[in-house]
């Protein structure tokens, strides 16, 4: 079902065209990559994703510290690329985080234990997303719907702010739930690689280390779980869409990228 993209650069890199929908399709190739950091692309790479694949949108996750102390990345260079930056955290101290100026920079890295309802203990930094910065889940959807070529969407794992858009945005194109968790379980298969590269940074490995890695596995019910409390209480994603200013203008575009 996934279509992986080998990079020199990156490690968890795959296409969401493929994957089967409700309605008896698949998802459209070619148009939303989903991705782990892209700060170690080589020119091989982005003459790869921007040449051959027509990459034309970065829709970075990281919050602004991660972004301040890995940089921006290569992709930076290419004039006939946009970034969208858009953090998942809530922003307001100096740094990126409305803590930032009170606590180490750490804290405002993805996989920090953060305080969050007892009720969405296992995936409640997921819904953390959707509490802080709900304009950026509805500002990251819609920077995938852009129609002038390829777009990707990255964190640092890419694996949970990530997997959170490219399950809305799978949820949006119809594909049906086995497809949606089968993508964001597929993660694991690459997950040694990707604590490996992440390691290899100050940025990452002390937080990295005090955990086993185990623990970073994307399990389907922690996706399975998010999905089903939209469900329950929104009547699901899009519903918890709209009340975020998401129109069904939004929706056909974000179709049309992945529908044929």
């Amino acid at each position: 079902m996934n279509s992986w993209i080998g990079l020199e650069g990156a490690v968890n890199v795959r296409d969401l065209g493929g994957l089967p929908t409700i309605d008896g399709g698949i998802t459209r190739s070619g148009r939303v990559l989903r991705s782990d950091n892209l700060q170690a692309l080589t020119d091989h790479d982005i003459d790869l994703l921007v040449g051959e694949l027509k990459l034309r949108h970065v829709i970075d996750l990281r919050s602004g510290a991660e972004v301040s102390m890995e940089g921006p990345g290569p992709l930076r260079r290419r004039p006939e690329v946009t970034h969208h930056h858009l953090s998942f955290f809530a922003e307001g101290g100096r740094h990126t985080d409305v803590e930032a100026d009170s606590i180490d920079l750490d804290k405002v890295l993805p996989w920090q234990e953060r305080q969050i309802d007892e009720e969405l203990r296992v995936t409640g930094f997921y819904f953390g997303y959707l509490r802080d910065r709900p304009d950026s889940v509805v500002g990251a959807l819609r920077a995938l719907s852009l129609d002038d070529g390829a777009a990707v969407v990255h964190c640092a794992a890419g694996k949970d702010r990530t997997g959170v858009v490219s399950a809305l945005a799978l949820e949006v194109a119809g594909a049906t739930r086995e497809a949606i968790i089968a993508d964001y379980v597929a993660t694991g298969e690459r997950l040694e690689l990707i604590l490996g590269r992440l390691r290899s940074s100050a940025t990452y490995r002390d937080d990295l280390d005090s955990r086993p890695a185990d623990d970073h596995l994307p399990r389907p019910q922690y996706i399975q779980q998010f999905l089903g409390v939209l469900d329950d209480r929104f009547g699901g994603p899009l519903p918890w869409l709209r009340t975020h200013g998401w129109t069904e203008a939004d929706t056909a575009a974000l179709r049309g990228r992945l529908r044929d």
